[in-house]
């Protein structure tokens, strides 16, 4: 067990710092939000890895892998969420504009370059029950989540070992690794907030992860289309 846990820790490590939706998501978090909601979209993330982790354990991974529709369906919904969460990212970003570009004079004190950020009424603040459930469907509708577990956790649990607990236990290690990666992403944008929090850097920033975001939703409608 102690083998299959040191070697499935490596495996997983690599997994974890490979850029992706749960990256993009928590570093649109903590912009907009702060490091709490960050850390709280990072908790919804590993809660994901436990829902696909107890749906490998029952089979129902397994029936995705068998069902195409049932797969492309899981796909095209993900994609729509993560090209939502873009758009949102990107509405985020044409909100924050140079002072000086039809907006009112700036107010004594205020630097000429700094930018203003304008007040949408649709959208509320980012609460942190709010970010967990972004975290969570980020990472439920993901289908290749529950793919990944289901050839690669079996290779990890030994003969004769409990499936469900092993798997669990797995699971864990994978889902503390994300929170401890995802939660320092959380942390060094907090630190740096001076930098990240200057408007023009916030904008494209905003844009960066939008763009991403909604490259990634194309990405799987693309692949899901083919």
């Amino acid at each position: 067990m102690l083998t299959s846990l040191i070697g499935f820790t490596a495996v997983a490590a690599l997994l974890t710092v490979s850029p992706g939706p749960d990256f993009a998501v928590v570093l649109r978090t903590a912009l907009s939000s702060g490091r709490r909601a960050a850390l709280c979209s990072a908790l919804g993330i590993a809660a994901g890895c436990f829902v696909w982790g107890l749906a490998g354990a029952v089979g129902l991974t397994a029936m995705l892998s068998a069902s195409k529709a049932a797969y492309h369906a899981l796909r095209v919904a993900g994609a729509l969420y993560l090209m939502w969460l873009g758009v949102q990212a990107l509405r985020s970003a044409r909100r924050i504009r140079p002072a000086g570009a039809g907006s009112a004079p700036s107010p004594p004190g205020r630097a000429a370059h700094e930018s203003t950020v304008e007040p949408d009424s649709s959208a509320g603040p980012v609460t942190p029950l709010r970010a967990f459930r972004t975290g969570l469907l980020t990472n439920v509708l993901n289908p290749k989540v529950g793919v990944v577990y289901i050839s690669l956790l079996p290779q990890f649990i030994p003969h004769g070992a409990p499936v469900v607990a092993t798997t669990l236990l797995l699971v864990a290690v994978h889902a503390a690794l994300g929170v401890l990666w995802l939660g320092g992403i959380a942390v060094a944008v907090h630190r740096a907030r001076a930098v990240f929090q200057r408007p023009r850097v916030r904008q494209r920033l905003d844009q960066a992860t939008g763009g991403v975001l909604l490259a990634l939703g194309a990405a799987v409608g693309f692949e899901t289309a083919r």
